[in-house]
């Protein structure tokens, strides 16, 4: 008799990493490789996050606070909302894990893009729900077509705003428009994790309102892209008290560790950092737009810190002849991949690179 599994993994695969930059130097003996695969923060993290990390190398034997208690006040008080309403997690991934397991129950149906996330599927088959896929149009969610999904077992729909791997967003008139036509029994859940790379007016930049008209709505953020604490993994949710208490039940007790929850509290203190890292993403993408106009490569006007560009020819084989080149990207669809935006330097490599592999 052999062991058995649940079902719903019959669906599922493991995660698979890109390759570390180490691995990629052994494989094609290169002394120098640069990742624009992971829409990291090509300057790092914050001069106050090193020191303050420094500080708290003596307490490495003592558990952190289990429930991050200054983290969620010093949240609180940026977005002038209760600490009660904040829920810090490791990073957005243990987030969108925690929703799904606190609302879906078998047979209820999930609302998603068919090019976004890839956790919000992967979360909705785990519990045994039915993933319904709405595909973009021109590569930007389409809200209509969402809302023509509803059914009664509509339990969750996940907007992600600036989308990931595609880089497009829709304006506050959009969102607006689609919360008031969502049932309140439907929970909407609004990642925001390249909020801060946006350089449009009509994007939804105070989304802390949205909280006090739709008791149904989460909205996820994340110190993993500006604010350069991928290494960390810390991300926070804001929504009412019911739902954060919900998703508090199976919260695991020390789920963000004490070096993350002081780094992101210093990170949080830096608006200089902040305002230099998004300078440097718009000048670079500027740059990446102008040179992919004069490839005649078609590209999606993004609004976070990586482009999603049609490169003409398969994903995959520019994503090995890049990689072989020590320039790592990110195949996505067909002919399309996701390169994020790095320092000037970096993306005028990644340009003659491409040129090369492009001929």
């Amino acid at each position: 008799m052999s062991i058995s599994f649940r079902k719903e993994l019959d669906e599922l695969s493991a995660y698979k990493p890109g390759k570390p930059i180490e691995d990629v130097k052994k494989e094609y003996g290169l002394d120098e490789v640069i990742k624009l695969a992971s829409n990291e923060n090509p300057l790092g993290t914050s001069p106050k996050v090193t020191e303050a990390l420094k500080s708290e190398i003596d307490n490495l034997a003592i558990y952190p606070d289990g429930n991050a208690t200054l983290l969620k006040e010093t949240i609180a008080d940026n977005l002038n909302i209760k600490p009660t309403q904040v829920l810090p997690s490791s990073g957005s991934d243990e987030m969108v894990d925690m929703i799904s397991k606190t609302f879906l129950d078998k047979e209820d149906e999930v609302i998603m893009a068919d090019i976004t996330f890839p956790r919000y599927i992967s979360t909705a088959k785990m519990m045994g729900a039915k993933p319904v896929v709405v595909p973009l149009k021109d590569w930007t969610y389409d809200l209509d077509g969402m809302k023509e999904a509803l059914t009664d077992k509509t339990k969750l729909i996940w907007l992600c705003n600036p989308n990931n791997p595609t880089g497009t967003m829709f304006a506050e008139e959009k969102l607006l428009n689609f919360l008031k036509e969502i049932p309140k029994d439907v929970v909407v859940v609004y990642d925001e994790a390249y909020r801060e790379y946006v350089t449009r007016e009509d994007y939804p930049h105070d989304s802390m309102k949205l909280l006090k008209e739709y008791p149904n709505i989460i909205i996820m953020r994340t110190f993993s892209k500006m604010y350069g604490l991928a290494a960390l993994r810390v991300g926070y949710t804001m929504a009412s008290e019911e739902i954060i208490e919900n998703i508090n039940k199976i919260r695991g007790p020390f789920n963000v560790n004490r070096l993350a929850q002081v780094a992101a509290i210093s990170a949080l203190k830096d608006s200089d950092f902040v305002n230099k890292c998004y300078e440097v993403n718009k000048e670079g993408k500027e740059y990446l737009y102008k040179e992919f106009d004069n490839m005649n490569l078609e590209y999606a006007p993004s609004e976070t810190n990586h482009i999603f560009v049609n490169v003409a020819e398969d994903a995959q084989e520019i994503f090995v002849k890049l990689q072989k080149r020590g320039m790592i990207i990110r195949p996505i669809t067909g002919t399309w991949i996701r390169v994020s935006i790095g320092t000037m330097s970096q993306n005028k490599l990644f340009i003659k690179l491409l040129k090369e592999v492009l001929n």
